[in-house]
């Protein structure tokens, strides 16, 4: 009586950790691209574009038939930002690093959001907030270990720009069929970076399809499928893994270097998020 549950529970949490480790591969794909193949960050972005487009819209055909009116131009907008602004950071930014900045500031854009808009904090949140942003200060503070402080700046945008994607998701329906709607609008102007671009290679181009298809598309498509199964708080609270991942992926994959001020930061940051979005649970 009690293994139809239990299936069920299996499976989500199966999902959920594919879909947070396509997320982190993000991350790693586009830096290994830039540093260990021939392409650079426009060529990458391009055909990552391009890649997730074909995916996703034809995940979505499949499913629905039609995608007619998926979509709007602010969010295929926010997410070009996202896209251009996350490859040109990694061209000197580790991993870790970047996965860092780009998930405080994507979480930074949503919960500043929601003070705008009125939200009231609990003290136990703001002391999560204040917390957080002392984790992103320790790590772009300057010193031997500070990332290049274009490449934090870029990457500071790709989050911003990400956070605002998400806060338009969530007044377009459908999550999956608006992503790829926001894909199919976004890909044609991402051909804008042609004159920056320098060379591709086979080797790059294929991290770059892999990026775009299958750690973007397929795993946006599983994500968006188990979300009605999880509380709002759950699933942002389980996005904390991201960084997490990326990072030891980048210092068993990449060999980078796992630094003192990386390890301070992320407690910081993501201790000082997971305040926040729990403290919103227990008004």
């Amino acid at each position: 009586m009690t293994q139809p549950p239990r299936s069920l529970s299996v499976r989500i949490i199966s999902q959920v950790a594919l879909s947070m480790a396509a997320f982190a591969a993000n991350s790693l794909l586009c830096r290994i691209a830039l540093t260990q193949t021939d392409t650079d960050p426009a060529g990458f972005t391009m055909i990552r574009m391009f890649a997730g487009a074909i995916t996703l819209g034809t995940i979505v055909l499949l499913r629905k038939g039609t995608l007619r009116n998926s979509g709007s131009w602010a969010g295929a907008f926010s997410l070009l930002t996202y896209a251009v602004a996350f490859s040109f950071a990694y061209v000197k930014l580790a991993a870790g690093t970047g996965a860092l900045l780009l998930f405080g500031s994507v979480q930074a854009t949503m919960i500043m959001t929601g003070l705008y808009q009125g939200e009231h904090f609990r003290p136990v949140q703001w002391i999560g907030l204040l917390t957080a942003f002392g984790g992103l200060i320790i790590l772009v503070a300057p010193g031997i270990h500070a990332p290049d402080p274009l490449s934090a700046l870029l990457m500071a945008t790709a989050g911003i720009a990400w956070g605002i994607y998400s806060l338009l998701g969530r007044k377009q329906g459908d999550p999956l069929t608006s992503t790829a709607g926001n894909f199919l609008r976004a890909a044609p102007f991402s051909l804008l970076l042609i004159p920056l671009a320098g060379s591709v290679d086979l080797q790059g181009a294929t991290f770059a399809v892999v990026s775009g298809a299958i750690s973007s598309g397929v795993g946006y498509a599983i994500w968006y499928g188990i979300l009605p199964s999880l509380r709002a708080t759950h699933a942002a609270s389980v996005q904390l893994t991201v960084p997490v991942i990326a990072s030891s992926a980048a210092v068993l994959i990449l060999g980078e270097n796992l630094t003192f001020n990386l390890i301070i930061a992320s407690v910081a940051v993501l201790g000082g998020i997971a305040l926040v979005i729990l403290g919103r649970n227990r008004r």
